[in-house]
């Protein structure tokens, strides 16, 4: 569906995106992370074709960026962090008049206005002034505007920022929506845990360069593959013969004792491993009531897979 090859963009003497090669499938929500400053605004500005290339090239369906930047406007919807609306009109009246713009005919615009604000959760709000709505609504309404021309590929630049936690409830909903419809989206943000829920697949980019794209699984694997596995005991009283148990199995590392009945046992990276340890406890009579590796941290992927960069 998407793909950049060597993607760089120079300000100046400064460079911003430092040969940039991805691929997105076709509707797929894919998730595009980096700290503030990273690249990720510029990028999206690129594909939106809102910020010339200083050298790479872009392909979207088949379409070529420097051949055909028209084509690939009208095959692009756009949401900036930042959307300016226009306040004096109502919702509807907002998307009309951007479905006027696109030379939409009178009785689609009608039928697509009322659709598109039915998706975004805005229909009861049809008649309401621009500047009654909250921040969240704004934001809905803006995505909405991205979507007029039934775009292929939706590129969100923070959509969720400043939002409140039921805003950014129904924004995921709403995303998870356009994928079923066979939407492709690239959204952006800084914050890992709230893409990784969501996505099919994500990118980290810090400094220009990326540093993974992939699927969440494959991240998780990359990242999480030797984590501890949490073990919890049915009954406090097994926690001496669980750990004299642990320690004779190969591989093992470090024992830590969580709290009462709750062991952490540092294993290698693989399933095999902790498949052995859990045979051999049961082996042994300890009465095993939950048994997991420990759960991926995500804040600290973030910070780990980007400190290199």
């Amino acid at each position: 569906m998407l793909e950049t090859k060597e993607l760089t963009r120079y300000y100046g003497s400064f460079l911003a995106l430092d040969h940039l090669s991805l691929t997105i499938g076709d509707g797929e929500l894919h998730g595009f992370v980096g700290p503030n400053g990273a690249g990720k605004t510029t990028t999206m500005r690129i594909l939106a074709t809102l910020l010339a290339p200083s050298s790479g090239d872009v392909v979207l369906d088949g379409v070529n960026l420097k051949k055909n930047p028209r084509r690939i406007r009208e095959m692009v919807g756009y949401m900036p962090d930042f959307f300016g609306v226009y306040d004096n009109l109502k919702a509807w009246e907002y998307l009309d008049f951007y479905a006027r713009c696109y030379g939409i005919r009178a009785e689609q615009r009608k039928k697509m206005t009322g659709q598109l604000l039915d998706l975004v959760g805005l229909a009861d709000k049809r008649d309401a002034y621009v500047n009654s709505l909250s921040r969240g609504m704004k934001q809905r309404l803006c995505m909405a505007h991205a979507l007029i021309h039934d775009p292929k590929l939706l590129i969100l630049d923070e959509p969720a920022s400043g939002m409140d936690p039921r805003a950014r409830a129904d924004m995921k909903n709403i995303l998870r929506t356009l994928r079923e419809m066979g939407k492709t989206v690239l959204i952006s943000s800084h914050i890992l845990p709230e893409l990784a829920e969501m996505c099919d697949a994500l990118t980290i980019i810090d400094h220009g360069k990326l540093v993974f794209s992939g699927s969440v699984e494959a991240l998780n694997e990359k990242m999480n593959g030797d984590a501890p596995v949490e073990v919890r005991l049915l009954s406090d009283g097994e926690t001496d013969e669980a750990v004299r148990i642990a320690r004779q199995c190969p591989g093992v590392t470090a024992i830590g004792q969580e709290g009462p009945g709750l062991l952490r046992v540092k294993l290698p990276a693989g399933e095999e491993a902790a498949a052995y340890l859990l045979s051999m406890l049961m082996q042994g009579g300890v009465r095993v009531a939950d048994f997991h590796r420990a759960p991926l941290n995500l804040e600290k992927v973030f910070m780990e897979v980007t400190a290199d960069a």
